[in-house]
Order: structure tokens, then C-alpha cells, then sequence
């Protein structure tokens, strides 16, 4: 993947999170927090939100192909 197509995936992420309403009151989520995760080998986006009305928190979880978790090293050439 180059770094246009790494864009589009993690915009095409807060998509669905601004698409989602708050299963308590239908609020609109609000970001806290975005990290990574290894689960099997596989990485994973991790965004911790939560409900700009209510308060609650909820966690979405996106694969992340393009992180290579065999091959810690990027290249320049990669990233554009």
C-alpha cells in the first residue's frame, strides 16, 4: 500500500466511527485515543471514542493491512 491508499483506509475508519450513533442516547462519538494491536500476528487500529452527549465509551477496532508485522522495517519508497 502507499501512503494515498493508508489515507483513504484510516479516513474511510473515522467514516464509519461518525456514522455510528451512540447505542445508549444517539449521540455522536468523539475520539479519545487511537493505537495498535497485534492479535494472531495481525494489526490492528484500535479507537478509543466516546459520546459527546452521554459520556459512554466505546472502542472500534479496524484491521490494518498495511502494517507489515513480519517486516518492522518501511522503506521510503513504501510511503510514497
Amino acid at each position: 500500500m502507499n501512503l494515498n491508499e493508508v489515507m483513504k483506509f484510516v479516513e474511510s475508519e473515522y467514516i464509519v466511527i461518525n456514522n455510528t450513533p451512540c447505542e445508549l442516547c444517539g449521540g455522536n462519538f468523539l475520539t479519545e485515543s487511537v493505537g495498535l494491536s497485534f492479535d494472531s500476528g495481525k494489526a490492528e487500529n484500535i479507537t478509543q471514542c466516546v459520546c459527546e452527549n452521554c459520556g459512554h465509551e466505546r472502542e472500534f477496532s479496524f484491521r490494518a493491512p498495511f502494517i507489515n508485522t513480519m517486516n518492522a522495517e518501511v522503506s521510503t519508497e513504501e510511503l510514497n
